[in-house]
């Protein structure tokens, strides 16, 4: 179990900390404002109401003893930047901090972050991936090159194995799970046969899923 100080109650930050504590993660989570609190007491049990740009507040926190820091404010960047400066001075471990813009990321990493995340830019790089493209299901990015994409059993792919097809050699994408009636069967035998009523994950780069969906 990881202990982890959520700053912010926005609906970003609620959202990471439902699931944080789904998981079975420990959240003490801070925000300025107690109406955004009292509207999370539901979700987070350990709430406290304060500034989080205030050294001494923080000072009482016991920074140090989390295992990560999650800046999920995004409205303002010099509040996001004073917060990461200040949790680094403390002694924080780990810290995801989140920005809009390509230079708030810059700074944030140059000034102590450890993890920057677009949180609207990367949902809405998903969505048009999942809803753009055909044949692609669903998709989660590991580097802004690759990524994992669920896609429908390529045509030419039914009735054959990857040993058939020499997948790797020929379409230089890794197959990583298939998915059949909501099932997920990870690592299939290079004999398994591919069957059109199935999905599989594979990753690779878009260009080369592009090539074979």
């Amino acid at each position: 179990m990881k202990s982890v100080l959520m700053i912010g109650l926005g609906h970003f930050g609620r959202h990471m900390a439902e699931k944080l504590i789904e998981n079975g993660q420990e959240i003490l989570a801070i925000d300025i404002d107690e109406e955004r609190a009292d509207d999370a007491v539901g979700i987070v049990q350990k709430i406290q109401i304060g500034d989080a740009t205030e050294e001494r507040f923080m000072e009482t926190l016991g920074v140090r003893n989390f295992d990560l820091a999650v800046i999920a404010i995004g409205e303002n960047f010099q509040t996001v930047l004073e917060i990461t400066v200040l949790l680094k001075d403390l002694g924080c471990k780990y810290i995801i901090a989140r920005a809009t813009r390509d230079v708030h990321k810059k700074l944030l990493l140059r000034n102590g972050a450890d993890y920057v995340v677009y949180a609207e830019r990367e949902v809405a790089e998903r969505l048009a991936i999942k809803f753009g493209a055909d044949n692609i299901f669903d998709y989660v990015e590991l580097t802004p090159e690759i990524g994992i994409y669920e896609i429908a059993v390529p045509r030419k792919w039914n009735g054959k194995s990857m040993v058939d097809l020499s997948v790797r050699t020929n379409y230089h994408v890794s197959v990583l799970a298939t998915k059949k009636e909501g099932k997920i069967f990870p690592l299939p035998h290079p004999t398994h046969i591919f069957e059109e009523e199935e999905s599989i994950m594979v990753m690779g780069t878009m260009e080369d899923i592009k090539k074979i969906t």
